[in-house]
């Protein structure tokens, strides 16, 4: 990547860079399709490929460098992104398929799906986070699929909040597709099965009660979706490689 330390040289960014890898960061213009950046823990953006240069108002990186999401972006979608950095910040926690409409001021807008992972220096602190945007135009869904995608999500976590757990049947019913064109679908925009789909959404859930509540483990069961505290444990442990009482512990 052509960006190199000088041209973001004050002492939060050095923290940053110091804390990636240089290979991984080189890797990041070799994807046509993927937005990434980095930036520092004050939300300057340190590091961006052509790909996340492109969806801005701006020609270069050089352009970028230094600048915060409200100097780049429209207002709502700056505040969204800012947002997602705080929790990712206050959490310490990696924020995964975040499925976004991203556009700029005379630009033609963009479905992507988002990850962003926070960035420790050596003594544990946070020293800012990396995401990557992935174009799903890119691949063959289009934006009808897509929508439907984002809206069947939404009715996944408008039955958490009502206690159900939805089955794959129940998704077909909400989608209207047959199980097969759900399946495929699923897959494309969110890389996971239907099913997986559901247990994603209710393990966020319950990682966000971990991290900003203090409700007992019984009680984040319950409203993720589980049976009882053991069923919400073993499953949890699987998923994420740890328990919740030490997610919850190591995020506090």
């Amino acid at each position: 990547m052509s960006i190199s330390a000088t041209e973001a040289s004050w002492p939060e960014a050095t923290a940053l860079l110091e804390a990636l890898s240089p290979a991984m960061v080189s890797l990041m213009d070799e994807l046509t399709g993927v937005m990434f950046c980095a930036k520092d823990a004050g939300g300057r953006y340190v590091l961006v490929n052509e790909v996340f240069v492109a969806r801005t108002r701006e020609r270069s990186r050089r352009d970028v460098v230094g600048r915060r999401a409200p100097d780049l972006f429209v207002t709502d979608l700056a505040e969204r992104y800012e947002d997602q950095d705080e929790q990712v910040r206050a959490t310490g926690r990696p924020l995964r398929g975040e499925l976004e409409l991203i556009r700029h001021v005379g630009g033609a807008p963009g479905w992507f799906l988002t990850a962003k992972l926070p960035v420790h220096d050596t003594a544990g602190g946070f020293v800012g986070l990396v995401s990557v945007s992935q174009d799903l135009r890119s691949g063959d869904a289009d934006d009808a699929m897509i929508r439907d995608m984002a809206h069947l999500r939404q009715e996944v976590e408008a039955r958490l909040d009502l206690g159900e757990v939805p089955s794959v049947g129940d998704l077909v019913e909400l989608s209207g597709y047959g199980a097969g064109a759900l399946d495929r679908r699923v897959r494309r925009v969110f890389g996971l099965s239907p099913r997986q789909l559901v247990l994603r959404l209710r393990v966020d859930r319950a990682t966000h009660l971990l991290t900003s509540t203090t409700a007992p483990l019984a009680q984040v069961a319950a409203v993720a979706g589980f049976s009882d505290q053991a069923s919400f444990t073993r499953t949890f442990a699987r998923v994420t490689g740890e328990t919740p009482a030490a997610f919850r512990r190591r995020s506090t």
